[in-house]
């Protein structure tokens, strides 16, 4: 079992940075991958970023490339995303996942069993 849950958000202007931070218990942080989705009202979720178990290998969703950046702290158990040049159609509930399966699925909500309860982000205008 992991438990995780996620801090960080709030409301920012366009151009702005917010970090979010998910921290985990239960299994072993550093024995699995972990990935951050969103999901804006009316919208499905969308795959935002993913960071390896042992961090050396990120791979990101196409809207956030070079703005946004995955690391994490496995001494720390947490896993954190930095977003920078905000943009307001990044405004979406931000959702933290764990991967303790490894289906192939690093892009799909599909492949991560575990999630947490989520962080709102808005940015405005």
């Amino acid at each position: 079992q992991v438990q995780l849950v996620e801090s960080g958000g709030g409301l920012v202007q366009a151009g702005g940075s917010l970090r979010l931070s998910c921290a985990a218990s239960g299994r072993t942080f550093s024995s699995y991958a972990m990935g951050w989705f969103r999901q804006a009202p009316g919208k499905e979720r969308e795959f935002v970023a993913r960071i390896s178990s042992t961090g050396g290998n990120t791979y990101y969703g196409d809207s956030v490339k070079g703005r946004f950046t995955i690391s994490r702290d496995n001494a720390e158990n947490t896993v954190y995303l930095q977003m920078n040049s905000l943009r307001p159609e990044d405004t979406a509930v931000y959702y933290c996942a764990a991967d303790t399966m490894y289906s192939g699925h690093f892009n799909r909500d599909v492949g991560y069993n575990y999630w947490g309860q989520g962080t709102q982000v808005t940015v405005s205008s």
